[in-house]
């Protein structure tokens, strides 16, 4: 976990639980790292490319917190910079409840899954929608993805946090799966044909 990561989770009310269970010494010293925004590395980068979704929340201006999945094409979430995300905002069931959040509240949790690898990222920013870019549109949008880009989502990053894998569950994309059951059909079909070859030949 980074120093800035604690400093925006660890509000006076998650330290008295920590206090409280006895968690705070071992977390104390993240509070004491420098304020500055996170700038993304190269492993967070590269996590982040591979991607083909994400999870993403915003608050209302009634306070109740909205997760919302974002999908496509591994990429659609691209590093921008180390500092700024993006992506183009698809069009969906037009219910513009993460867009009208953002007017509100531009604060943003990303949640990051690699179930096959079971790593996680979380991500804290600030997000803007814009309107009417072109170019910003066309920088964000996957060549080939045939999906309607409505508008385009660009997040100032300020802190992130790497969780262990304890509890994800080990799960593989269905194509992955699908080639290697395949692939081990072809080998199963070469040696039962090499099989039968060698009984022929006895």
């Amino acid at each position: 976990m980074t120093s800035r990561f604690a400093q925006l989770a660890f509000t006076p009310g998650v330290q008295a639980q920590q206090q409280a269970h006895g968690s705070d010494r071992a977390y104390r010293r993240m509070l004491e790292g420098p304020q500055a925004a996170d700038r993304l590395g190269p492993d967070e980068r590269w996590f982040i490319g591979e991607r083909e979704s994400f999870y993403l929340g915003t608050v209302s201006e009634t306070g109740w917190p909205y997760i919302q999945h974002r999908g496509g094409p591994p990429g659609f979430l691209k590093v921008l910079d180390d500092a700024t995300l993006g992506f183009a905002d698809f069009r969906g069931n037009r219910q513009y409840i993460s867009t009208g959040n953002l007017g509100h509240d531009p604060r943003v949790s990303l949640f990051l899954m690699d179930y096959a690898r079971r790593s996680r990222l979380k991500i804290l920013g600030r997000a803007r929608a814009v309107e009417g870019d072109a170019g910003l549109l066309s920088e964000l949008t996957v060549p080939g993805y045939k999906a309607t880009a409505e508008r385009a989502i660009v997040i100032d990053v300020e802190a992130y946090d790497w969780n262990c894998p304890q509890h994800i569950p080990a799960l593989y994309p269905v194509d992955a799966v699908r080639e290697t059951i395949t692939q081990l059909h072809d080998r199963i079909a070469d040696l039962e044909r090499e099989n039968a070859r060698l009984r022929a030949t006895a």
